[in-house]
């Protein structure tokens, strides 16, 4: 049996802070109090002074992903291993099918990419196209492989774009299977006539990125799928809201009851749209991502989301791209591969941004990194806590510790670090994954292929039939 003792620190979850020591044996919390002793060649961690909080879960990584013509730096060891001297110990990725390839197909795929992952992992799938097999490959997924939740990119038009069509009978669909549809909301349309008109004018650099994708473009979509969802009676998740118009949607929707849930992205809360007119191409290019950063005004909107509880979780859609990748579009914004890094950074960045300031508690902090994504795609407690029975991924976070974020020294085999420069307090002094420690003051100890995948369960069966009573209970119109 392999024990860990971290002993006289502050154990913080979500719901609240207090003064313990955690066991763990075989890769599980086993105990959690005062003065625990240490069992016979247990490893003990000295964490006073310190907390003790679950690993972070980042719901919104593509590691190793196919993109424009090109594949991402880091691929499920490197993002891993990245991650875990962070602070984070599971990601949810997604496998994205070609139009017309099989659901099933795809996902083979990615489950043969990750085998390499050194944290542990689970997928969203995403819906790129509809036919009965599509659906059928759906229930495939829930039922069999653990997947509840389901992708729709509304941008990337002539690409892996979804028309309504498609969104509706996903969405449908997922409400059978007791699974969540996600959103990357940007209306595709919109994007691909701006494009054009933005290079009619002449600006063909990255200035031209965030002028083809105003807040509004995003605003929009995420007004669509929430009217959808909302007829259809399904919950539904918006990934990386980066402006204060998709927020305002999904406030107005959760004010009337809509169960409507949003993620941000770390670098959406810390960084504005003036990078994209940074004099070099290399570095202008190097923040080109979907939805773009945003005028400095947006940040505030999504810091009080968070706070106000209408914006749930944090991510950071790492994404790495090279200097010589983005260059394909030296001559065109719109063919610079989109993405960033942020993985490793994430936790750090939130804690000073956000705890520091005192925009957030500590308890909020765990909620927004790990806890909220737990509960959201039905592994909690499981993930997202520090308490007996569930995995120990932990982090020992030392609130006085400080690193200054660069690409020198970043575990991602990315070339760029967006929070470049930026010096922050609050650091993970060690990183546990499944009861061993994996980051110790600075040393990486990830091992390749030590990730787990791991099953989500369906939502309650109960969940689709009790919206389709609603629905059936709605009074109809009076013809007159």
């Amino acid at each position: 049996m392999i024990h860990l003792l971290i002993r006289g620190g502050t154990v913080v979850n979500a719901d609240r802070a207090f003064l313990a020591d955690v066991l763990t044996q075989d890769g599980k919390i086993i105990a959690v109090g005062e003065n625990l002793s240490a069992p016979a060649g247990a490893t003990v961690v000295d964490a006073s002074g310190q907390y003790v909080m679950p690993g972070g879960i980042d719901p919104h990584t593509h590691m190793q992903l196919p993109f424009m013509g090109t594949t991402t730096m880091d691929d499920f060891y490197t993002g891993t291993a990245a991650a875990m001297a962070g602070g984070t110990t599971t990601i949810i990725d997604f496998v994205i099918p070609n139009p017309k390839q099989p659901l099933l197909e795809a996902y083979a795929t990615w489950r043969e990419w990750a085998e390499k992952s050194a944290s542990d992992y689970s997928f969203h799938v995403a819906i790129t196209w509809w036919d009965e097999t599509v659906k059928r490959d759906m229930g495939t997924l829930v039922q069999q492989e653990g997947v509840n939740s389901f992708k729709h990119f509304m941008a990337y038009k002539n690409a892996i774009m979804c028309d309504d069509e498609t969104l509706v009978n996903s969405f449908k669909r997922s409400l059978e299977l007791g699974a969540m549809p996600t959103v990357h909301a940007e209306n595709g349309e919109l994007v691909y006539l701006l494009q054009g008109e933005v290079a009619k004018m002449g600006i063909t650099g990255p200035e031209g990125h965030p002028l083809s994708r105003p807040p509004m473009v995003e605003g929009e979509a995420a007004n669509r799928a929430i009217a959808i969802a909302d007829v259809l009676g399904v919950p539904i998740y918006v990934v990386h809201v980066s402006c204060m118009e998709a927020a305002d949607a999904i406030a107005r929707a959760r004010a009337r009851g809509q169960r409507v849930y949003g993620e941000v992205l770390a670098g959406h809360l810390v960084l504005d749209d003036s990078v994209y007119r940074l004099p070099d191409f290399a570095t202008a290019a190097a923040h080109v991502m979907s939805p773009p950063f945003r005028p400095a005004g947006h940040q505030e909107a999504l810091w009080r989301g968070l706070q106000s509880g209408n914006l749930h979780t944090t991510a950071t859609d790492h994404c790495t791209f090279c200097a010589a990748q983005k260059a394909a579009g030296k001559d065109d914004f719109s063919k610079i591969p989109n993405g960033t890094g942020g993985v490793e950074e994430r936790l750090a960045v939130l804690w000073d941004a956000g705890v520091n300031t005192g925009r957030l508690t500590p308890s909020e902090f765990v909620a927004i990194t790990s806890a909220n994504t737990a509960k959201l795609f039905n592994i909690y407690p499981q993930k997202g806590s520090v308490s007996v029975g569930a995995d120990a991924d932990l982090v020992v976070w030392d609130p006085q510790g400080t690193k200054t974020l660069s690409a020198k020294t970043q575990h991602s085999k990315g070339d760029f670090n967006i929070f470049e420069g930026r010096t922050v307090r609050g650091i993970p002094s060690h990183t546990i994954s499944q009861g061993e420690l994996v980051f110790v003051q600075g040393d990486l100890r990830a091992v390749r292929g030590k990730g787990r995948y791991i099953k989500r369960p369906a939502f309650s069966p109960n969940f689709a039939a009790a919206a389709l009573r609603a629905e059936a209970l709605k009074p109809t119109a009076v013809k007159r």
